[in-house]
This record gives C-alpha cells, sequence and structure tokens, in this order.
C-alpha cells in the first residue's frame, strides 16, 4: 500500500532539493522527520510539510500505522523556470532565471 504527496512548482532550485531528498531517502518516516525538523535548509522545510501530509493521508485515507511507515520513493523534478531580466551597464540587459521544482513523496508500510 503506497501512498503518495506532491508540491508542484515549489520556488526551490531542483539542485538544491535533491541535496535534501537523498538524506531522508529509504529512511523510516519518524527518522526522516527527525531529520527534517533539524535541517535548517528551505527546503527542508517544505519537504517536512510535503510528508507530514502524506503521513496524514496514508493514515486516514488508507487506515495506515504511522509507526510502520517508510519512505519508499521520493522525487525532485525540474518545474517551469521563471526569467527576469536585470539591466547593465550600456543598455544591456542580463537573464535572471527563477527555477522552480516539482517534489513528490511516496510513503509505504515496511512488510
Amino acid at each position: 500500500m503506497e501512498v503518495s504527496s506532491t508540491l508542484n512548482g515549489a520556488k526551490l532550485s531542483a539542485q538544491k532539493g535533491r541535496l535534501i531528498a537523498d538524506m531522508i531517502r529509504k529512511k523510516s518516516a519518524a527518522s526522516a522527520l527527525d531529520i527534517l525538523r533539524f535541517t535548517p535548509k528551505k527546503g527542508a522545510q517544505l519537504m517536512l510539510k510535503l510528508l507530514e501530509s502524506a503521513m496524514a493521508n496514508a493514515e486516514n485515507n488508507k487506515g495506515a500505522d504511522i509507526d510502520e511507515l517508510h519512505i519508499a520513493k521520493i522525487e525532485v523534478n525540474e518545474g517551469p523556470t521563471f526569467k527576469r531580466m536585470m539591466p547593465r551597464a550600456k543598455g544591456r540587459m542580463n537573464r535572471i532565471c527563477k527555477r522552480t521544482c516539482h517534489i513528490t513523496i511516496t510513503v509505504a508500510e515496511q512488510e
């Protein structure tokens, strides 16, 4: 039984999100919560909320035991990039890319 939760268009680059995802991949849900609570990064707070949502979905919709949950799969994919312009000297412009990502966390009960 797998339950997933998705955050689309998170204002975080996929590269920075994957650093956080690698820390909690294949861990139990309880230990992943502890890791995310004490990680001082913006992406950790986003993934903490997403993991809590996935755990609540598993408990309320599927009747799963929270103590038996582990992270089965976590994906951080690139989202749309917002392009902005910054004026430079002599009438030129530089492009600034505001990157986003899509985060998906799937939790499952341990066998």
